[in-house]
């Protein structure tokens, strides 16, 4: 037996408790999706794989299991849990590191960011899938159709939710009925939410991005004009770009109803963590090229030609069994958090970018803004435009027990 297999080591994955078929159980979700699949399994068989960690050997693994349950647990039990984690792609193997090569050198070579979520999170087929973008509007929650005339007023950006659209897509119509009614503009700048770990705070890619109705073009020149104005290394992280779906969701909605012949071109930036900044007590602006960064796409845009929108694709809060809370969310605790979201789009609405970051920060990010940093990136290209908040929407899964909060918002000159 390798010493990988003898020393077992579960890669960094999505984990969180769920009910299927009335059986409790714990769902492990790889980000990358490499397999293409959810692992669900029962919770006993979790207390096993919480072990593999890379410092407990099977004889390990048995020891503790004894210990905790006062059972034996069979060697090739463990090893056949081994090889199906090995088989799903979830382990630090030999496998894997082949898997992950080949994908990362197959999106490198790509001109092309592929669509990832089409046929799960939306329907394939661009027509039907825009009929039903447009049911959004319809909703008796949602904003109603775009006024046919309403192209006077001019937009500076939007914030509005990376959530799935079957939980918030009339809360996207509020954003998007905004775009549609105001002045067209030539290029969106989307800061989408960087839901795994990056090595450097944001990301770029080059690469055009598919929709079911074809490429939406990447401008490549305006990001050599922020790269040359700050430097760094703004493509460590690219390949972070192929699975995450801030963007995606965002872009899809964007296309879905694009008006007349004019070319929509984006420039796709993902924004990591802000949590080291909250762990130290300091402004964002402190962290190493956040600042440099900021100050560089403010100037570009200022100077570009180019009518710029901005759309920061955020969500809010995260609480619940599902996120690792030790109690489900409840009528009062909805309330409550309703309560504490909307103090906190107030900063949004004032556009104070540092009061925005203090207040989660003063509370450690309890509630698990992953918005956080597009959010505050987006505030602070935006000094001095005041925000108006459009629709607060919050979603709660009785599978996994848990809440999710989300909101659009428009910015006007």
């Amino acid at each position: 037996m390798g010493e990988e297999k003898k020393y077992p080591r579960m890669r960094s994955l999505d984990i969180f408790p769920a009910e299927v078929s009335g059986q409790k159980v714990v769902c492990l979700r790889d980000p990358l999706n490499l397999a293409g699949k959810i692992l669900f399994i029962p919770f006993p068989t979790f207390f096993i794989i919480s072990l593999f960690d890379g410092l407990h050997s099977v004889v390990d693994i048995q020891a503790e299991f004894m210990r905790r349950f006062g059972e034996l647990l069979y060697r090739e039990k463990i090893q056949e849990l081994i090889d199906q984690l090995d088989e799903y792609l979830l382990l630090e193997s030999e496998r894997f590191r082949s898997a992950e090569e080949k994908i990362i050198e197959e999106f490198r070579k790509s001109s092309h960011r592929p669509l990832t979520l089409a046929g799960e999170s939306y329907e394939e087929d661009g027509e039907r899938l825009r009929k039903s973008i447009e049911r959004f509007f319809r909703d008796p929650e949602g904003p109603g159709l775009p006024a046919p005339n309403g192209k006077s007023k001019k937009l500076a950006g939007v914030i509005a939710p990376h959530i799935d659209y079957q939980r918030g897509g009339t809360c996207y119509a509020y954003a998007h009925r905004a775009i549609l009614e105001s002045a067209p503009a030539d290029l969106f700048i989307i800061l989408g939410t960087a839901h795994s770990a990056m090595k450097q705070p944001f990301a770029f890619t080059r690469k055009h991005f598919q929709t079911p109705w074809g490429p939406v073009e990447t401008d490549g020149e305006f990001l050599s004009a922020v790269e040359a104005g700050c430097g760094g290394d703004f493509y460590q992280d690219e390949f972070v770009h192929r699975m995450e779906h801030s963007i995606e969701l965002q872009l899809v909605f964007l296309r879905a109803l694009w008006p007349g012949k004019a070319p929509l071109r984006i420039v796709p930036i993902l924004c990591g963590s802000f949590q080291e900044a909250i762990l130290k007590g300091i402004s964002p602006m402190d962290l190493p090229g956040v600042a440099a960064f900021i100050t560089a796409l403010k100037k570009v845009t200022a100077q570009s030609e180019k009518e710029v929108c901005l759309l920061a694709s955020a969500d809010l809060a995260h609480v619940g069994l599902r996120f690792g809370d030790p109690d489900p969310p409840n009528r009062l605790s909805l309330q409550t958090l309703a309560e504490e979201d909307r103090r906190l789009l107030e900063y949004a609405e004032r556009n104070d970018a540092e009061g925005f970051f203090n207040l989660l920060a003063g509370e450690k990010d309890r509630r698990r803004v992953c918005g956080l940093s597009s959010i505050y990136v987006l505030l602070r290209l935006l000094e001095g435009v005041p925000g108006r908040l459009l629709k607060y929407s919050q979603s709660v899964d009785a599978n996994t027990q848990s809440v999710v909060t989300f909101a659009s918002l428009a910015f006007y000159p």
